[in-house]
């Protein structure tokens, strides 16, 4: 009993009484079409007339049942009223036929049912109360409605005990309703193959836009830091023997800072606006590429007291500039990357190769950095979030990476092809 009186079987209640609710324009315009049909009577004033006019009034809620958006809707009420678990409630309008006639079965059978158990809850309770009262209100006796048969040797105790078992019959009823619906709501309401597949779709573009979101802080705001944390640490070290190597110091880091902060305010601009080249990224700048940005990149690492040597040839291409903009966008922070880990783990100088050749008729980029690493080139590890990061964005191009250690010195090898990207 406890049970029946539970939170969620009231709960389950009143979403029969809203399902009755919700069916009563079905109902009126059906008992329109019956009362017409038999005359010009009034439905209402005949129980089989209201009855035909309520079975009338299924088919017309099985039709508006088939909108997609009545899914929703009805997931949300089971969600909030039947104690049904949000997981195996199916989220979004109904895409597929299948769906929307599971939608539209379970649309029905709520309207149908919800409107008998209110009738119920709405005829039965003034009966039994009137049953309770009767042998304590001798004028209820009077009433030409079939009490009087109570005065004819009846027992006492009868009508009270019927009042009583009516009450808990409509409860009974009501809670039994309640359970068939939250049971049958995940059978008729729950995810579909499609659905199944459109969320893990879109589970998956989340997933790819946090790692590039990822990639892009973790290379922008880590290089940044490397480098300045290098600058400051040399200018410290000079500051009184050398003013005009501070200076130079303190505008690097003025520089760099700049530019990572607009950096930062792009890839929040991406986080805020969603995928793509979101208008958060256009108001803080254009991506760097190597077209545009390299010279100041290798300047403000040279900066940092590390020799760089760098060799470029554009080759088939003629000129950076006619680099696919991707392909500049992704190779820029490859570059990047490979500078900051020849910064926090390298010494000596740093050999950077940047070329475009031809290779089985297709032009490819091939970026190669080679510098000694600070420890004995096996136990730098390759398995940090940076590498793995350009392993990525190779991959995202079709491309390929390699790192690790060659002829005792460290070399990171980036393979892009141009067969394809925006310009």
């Amino acid at each position: 009993m406890r049970r029946v009186a539970s939170s969620r079987v009231r709960l389950s209640w009143v979403h029969l009484i809203l399902g009755g609710a919700l069916l009563m324009p079905y109902f009126l315009l059906a008992q329109v079409a019956v009362g017409a049909y038999g005359g010009g009577v009034n439905a209402l004033d005949s129980l089989p007339l209201s009855f035909a006019a309520y079975v009338a009034a299924l088919p017309l809620i099985a039709a508006t049942g088939l909108f997609g958006l009545v899914r929703p809707m009805s997931v949300a009420a089971a969600r909030a009223l039947c104690g049904v678990p949000g997981d195996r409630l199916a989220e979004g309008p109904a895409r597929t036929w299948a769906a929307r006639w599971r939608t539209s079965a379970w649309w029905t059978l709520h309207l149908g049912v919800g409107a008998l158990v209110s009738g119920i809850s709405l005829a039965v309770p003034p009966m039994a109360v009137v049953l309770i009262a009767l042998p304590f209100v001798s004028a209820l006796r009077e009433l030409p409605l079939g009490f009087g048969w109570f005065n004819t040797g009846a027992e006492p105790y009868v009508a009270p005990v019927l009042g009583i078992g009516l009450l808990a019959g409509v409860v009974l009823c009501a809670a039994g309703t309640g359970a068939l619906l939250a049971r049958l709501a995940p059978v008729l309401l729950g995810p579909t193959a499609a659905d199944r597949l459109a969320a893990a779709e879109e589970r998956a573009a989340d997933l790819a836009v946090r790692g590039r979101l990822a990639r892009e802080l973790h290379d922008a705001v880590g290089h940044a830091l490397s480098a300045v944390t290098l600058q400051a640490s040399a200018a410290r070290r000079v500051l009184d023997s050398d003013p005009g190597f501070v200076r130079e110091a303190l505008a690097a880091i003025e520089d760099t800072t700049r530019r990572t902060v607009g950096e930062l305010d792009a890839v929040l601009g991406l986080l805020r606006e969603g995928d793509g080249v979101a208008a958060g990224a256009g108001a803080a700048g254009p991506a760097p590429t190597l077209a545009a940005d390299l010279d100041g990149l290798l300047d403000r690492s040279r900066a940092c007291g590390i020799l760089i040597t760098a060799r470029q040839d554009p080759g088939p291409v003629g000129d950076w500039g006619r680099l696919p903009a991707i392909t500049s966008r992704e190779g820029y922070r490859i570059v990047q990357e490979g500078l900051s880990n020849a910064l926090r783990h390298g010494e000596g100088p740093v050999d950077l190769r940047i070329l475009v050749r031809m290779r089985g008729g297709h032009e490819e980029l091939e970026i190669t950095m080679t510098n000694d690493p600070a420890t004995a080139p096996e136990s730098r590890t390759t398995g940090g979030r940076g590498l793995r990061g350009v392993a990525e964005r190779a991959a995202l191009l079709g491309g390929r990476v390699e790192a690790g250690p060659r002829e005792g010195s460290w070399q990171l090898r980036a393979v892009l092809p141009l067969g394809g990207g925006p310009r």
